[in-house]
């Protein structure tokens, strides 16, 4: 499956509120078990309006997987080192292109000196996080109200650097 990187851009907006939405509708079904409140609360802020915002604010970084024909993925990262999108269209999961918007968003966060990735993922995502490094800090309620794990990643750390077991949910590791 052919795809290309690239930073968002205005005009965009509508493209990544469709995508958001049909990931979280469709791909996170089993997360959102199709709970009226909690899907209502989780699509709340993905209009193009807010996606707009978020591309404006200079101390955030959108990136998009693009087939040419149709956006693939989306990632957000903000300057406080906080994941806050990483979603795939449900129809083209497990083609790497997550892996690269993660590896796309790791490398800005490394050149505005982050020393620590964060997020929060639903069950249905848990497992491509911890295969890519994020060690699993515990369950914490999302903003719209369903239960997911946080995540976490140092960045720039070298073998050797963290303790054996750095799944701890804060490591004193010299990230």
């Amino acid at each position: 499956m052919g795809f290309a990187l690239r930073v968002a851009v205005a005009g965009d907006e509508q493209s990544v509120c469709e995508l958001l939405r049909r990931s979280i509708g469709e791909g996170c079904a089993q997360d959102h078990r199709d709970h009226p409140e909690v899907l209502e609360n989780w699509l709340s802020n993905k209009t193009p309006n807010n996606v707009r915002n978020w591309l404006g604010s200079p101390s955030n970084y959108m990136v998009v997987a693009d087939s040419g024909n149709a956006l693939l993925g989306v990632a957000l990262l903000n300057q406080a080192g906080k994941l806050a999108l990483c979603y795939v269209d449900p129809g083209t999961t497990r083609h790497g292109i997550g892996r690269a918007m993660l590896a796309a968003v790791e490398t800005q966060a490394r050149s505005w000196n982050i020393s620590k990735v964060h997020l929060h993922s639903p069950a249905s995502a848990a497992g491509f996080f911890a295969r890519l490094g994020y060690a699993d800090g515990g369950k914490e309620k999302a903003c719209y109200g369903l239960e997911c794990d946080l995540y976490w990643k140092p960045l720039n750390t070298q073998p050797g650097d963290c303790p054996a077991d750095s799944r701890a949910r804060f490591c004193n590791c010299k990230a």
